[in-house]
């Protein structure tokens, strides 16, 4: 499952969400055969695609507008689960939720003398 959510530029509040559970591929644009579709001026008919392979996302950017990570603009990066996107340089912002938590941060377990994991 992954949800997007369009996130206010101002007050930071979310403004829409949509989920999806089985899809394989989702487009957001401006154009009416998207998944998600803003309307905004500085939003590509063909913004950006999300694409699913097993339970990794990847988000592409096919816009001459441009897709922003951190300010920075990205071409095709991994979808991290609570990541932010901008759309064009001055364009809406899409909070992105995939459920999947990377536990690779995560302390190892340890084993007590008396055998016990912890």
């Amino acid at each position: 499952m992954i949800t997007l959510t369009l996130v206010h530029r101002l007050s930071n509040l979310p403004a829409q969400s949509w989920t999806f559970e089985n899809q394989t591929l989702i487009r957001v644009g401006r154009s009416a055969d998207n998944d998600v579709i803003l309307h905004s001026a500085v939003v590509s008919r063909h913004h950006i695609e999300l694409k699913r392979r097993g339970c990794r996302w990847t988000l592409v950017n096919l816009s001459s507008n441009g897709t922003y990570l951190e300010d920075h603009a990205i071409i095709e990066v991994p979808v991290t689960d609570n990541m932010m996107i901008r759309l064009a340089n001055s364009g809406p912002q899409i909070h992105i939720k995939t459920g999947i938590t990377h536990f690779k941060n995560l302390p190892k377990p340890t084993q007590t003398t008396s055998g016990a994991i912890i």
